[in-house]
């Protein structure tokens, strides 16, 4: 429901009223921004037009939609073997547009257009004020409370050259072309892993080191919190949280790309670009990406990549002094100012405080057993995870104004949607 926003273009009405399933039916990858060129081959065509950047309002929706706050989050309310607690497992308050694995939500947004690369940071974000059960979302407050909270961090569009090194090649002509807007989620997977561990501990579990085939010592002083008898395989969890924020990463662009269909919009999701180059990490001193710190570890092939100083640190060294300070981190956000299991958080429940305060606690014995598994993988492994990236980014969404008169040219009926037939109208 929109509420308060004068003067409304077609193109949003359009939008709002636009059906799930003509959208989900309707996703299509389409490629051809104005301004595009394939010059030969039989798909040959160039453009007559010129680039032409998202509106700002078109921005905003698709950005909320990729990663915007939708309330407060409902939290997993029961485990028996807690009981008379709830599950602890929530890294997060608030509600996103996208799932995340027991509520950790460790992922973030970074998107780059012609005029510069930025920061959208919403996993931490309180409960947007903008909507309500009685009157809806007011949305022109909704997208002003979330472009607040945009940080720029460089003027003109990110540097993704168009050489194998950095690109494949099938995207050359069409990825992060001028006039679109490439949206670039990135996970944390350091943090969420420190919240793997802290699950198992809360189910009674822990981890050996299966790669050297040894069990992590100091463990054993822990019998009475996890069974030391039957551990997981190091490299098994970590399998697992890699694919949990795969999901995370990969969802909240199909989100975006459902959004496409109802604006309009050209684009696609995909993984073409070098995600080292995105990065930061690629070697290549001409194409700085993102920025991201990474450091070469002996007899490691790959840059690890751990963080963006002062922006988004993953919870391991360097940016923090040992994984004690990287654990204690995750359990303040927990139960800290704005956490989920803190009683002074808002939230969605008629006895909020009670709820929020009946978490399961984590003592100093839990915080220990978590840190001695997470040093032990630091300290043998000289990083954190062992066998996957602290910083993980793998699929991206791309937005354009689409050239129709291409697929005029080359398809049948049916290429592409109404909204993108009566885009320029409607956007007016």
């Amino acid at each position: 429901m929109l509420n308060k926003l004068p003067a409304l273009p077609n193109g949003l009405i359009e939008a709002a009223e636009f059906p799930l399933i003509e959208a989900i039916h309707g996703r299509r990858s389409r490629r051809f921004a104005r301004g595009a060129s394939i010059p030969e081959g039989p798909l040959a065509y160039t453009s007559k037009h010129d680039p032409a950047p998202l509106s700002d309002m078109e921005q905003l929706l698709l950005l909320t939609t990729v990663g915007g706050n939708t309330g407060w989050s409902n939290l997993i309310p029961n485990n028996r073997f807690y009981l008379p607690k709830i599950p602890n497992y929530a890294g997060a308050a608030g509600g996103r547009t996208f799932p995340s694995a027991a509520g950790f939500h460790t992922t973030e947004i970074f998107y780059t257009d012609d005029k510069g690369t930025y920061f959208f940071p919403t996993r931490d974000m309180p409960a947007t004020t903008a909507k309500s059960a009685e009157d809806g979302t007011d949305l022109n407050a909704y997208l002003n409370e979330h472009k607040a909270r945009i940080v720029k961090l460089s003027d003109g569009r990110l540097n993704t050259p168009a050489t194998p090194l950095h690109m494949e090649m099938h995207n050359e002509w069409c990825a992060n072309v001028p006039g679109s807007t490439l949206i670039i989620p990135v996970a944390d997977l350091a943090q969420h892993m420190i919240l793997v561990i802290c699950y198992l501990v809360q189910n009674g579990a822990c981890i050996y080191d299966d790669v050297n085939n040894q069990p992590i010592s100091g463990l054993e002083k822990f019998k009475n919190l996890v069974d030391i008898e039957n551990p997981y395989p190091l490299s098994y969890v970590e399998q697992l949280g890699l694919t949990e924020v795969t999901v995370e990463l990969s969802t909240s662009c199909y989100a975006g790309a459902l959004m496409l269909q109802a604006l309009g919009l050209g684009g696609w999701m995909y993984e073409g670009i070098n995600p080292f180059s995105i990065l930061g990490a690629s070697g290549d001193p001409d194409v700085p990406g993102l920025g991201f710190r990474f450091d070469m570890l002996e007899e490691q092939p790959l840059p690890n990549v751990t963080g963006l100083e002062g922006v988004f640190e993953g919870h391991c060294p360097p940016h923090f002094k040992d994984m004690r300070a990287a654990v204690d981190s995750v359990v303040t956000r927990k139960f800290g100012d704005g956490g989920p299991f803190n009683k002074q958080t808002d939230g969605p429940y008629k006895q909020n405080a009670e709820i929020r305060g009946s978490a399961a606690p984590i003592g100093d014995e839990f915080i220990d057993c978590v840190t001695t598994m997470a040093q032990y993988i630091f300290d043998k492994f000289g990083r954190f995870p062992a066998t996957v990236p602290p910083i993980f980014t793998l699929m991206y969404l791309q937005a354009h104004q689409l050239d129709t008169e291409f697929y005029d040219t080359h398809f049948t009926s049916g290429a592409y949607l109404r909204t993108h037939a009566d885009h320029d109208k409607n956007w007016v």
